[in-house]
């Protein structure tokens, strides 16, 4: 997404999911979060199902970013992964509370669900090539379960009844899951 101001319509709408929800995504609403005209955000999106598809390409891109610095590097596995699960709890809590809001959304529009799930390949894949690099015996496998289980803690710490887990919090945990899918050596 290159343009500065589609990145603004999109950067609001997702501030907007965070903290009203998907009844609160309107284009008027997007338009005064970000400050600009009214009629600003139909020009970029002029359909409610184009807002939702721009918004989460734009909420792709960030979760991506938080995600691009993960290392095989022996020692460096769990560290990044708990570094990246921190910053998606505390500092872009707000990019992983729109994406639930999108997720759900999802399961009753099929041409956001077409999206969304490209944009989960867009995660699963690098996750299995992490795997493949640093030596698991089923990188495909444990690939999807290292990302279903980074989910099943921000779900919880999000949206669940548990509360967020500090960074050594999440450092234990990492190194529990490594070791039990990487034969006893978390990386």
């Amino acid at each position: 997404m290159s343009n500065q101001r589609v990145t603004r319509v999109a950067d609001a709408a997702i501030e907007i999911l965070a903290e009203r929800g998907m009844r609160g995504l309107t284009h008027r609403a997007v338009d005064e979060a970000a400050g600009l005209p009214a009629g600003s955000t139909s020009n970029h999106a002029r359909t409610r199902a184009a807002l939702l598809a721009l918004t989460l390409a734009r909420l792709t891109e960030l979760e991506q970013a938080i995600f691009s610095d993960l290392s095989p590097e022996p020692g460096g596995l769990v560290e990044t992964l708990a570094q990246m699960m921190h910053r998606a709890l505390h500092r872009d809590r707000h990019v992983t509370i729109a994406r639930y809001e999108l997720a759900l959304e999802a399961t009753r529009r099929p041409e956001l669900r077409e999206i969304y799930d490209q944009a989960g390949r867009g995660f699963r894949e690098p996750a299995v090539a992490l795997f493949a690099a640093a030596g698991s015996s089923d990188p495909v496998r444990h690939g999807r379960q290292a990302v279903a289980y980074a989910e099943g803690i921000q779900f919880d710490a999000v949206v669940g009844a548990g509360s967020t887990p500090s960074l050594d919090d999440l450092r234990a945990a990492f190194t529990e899951f490594l070791r039990g899918v990487l034969s006893g050596n978390p990386p």
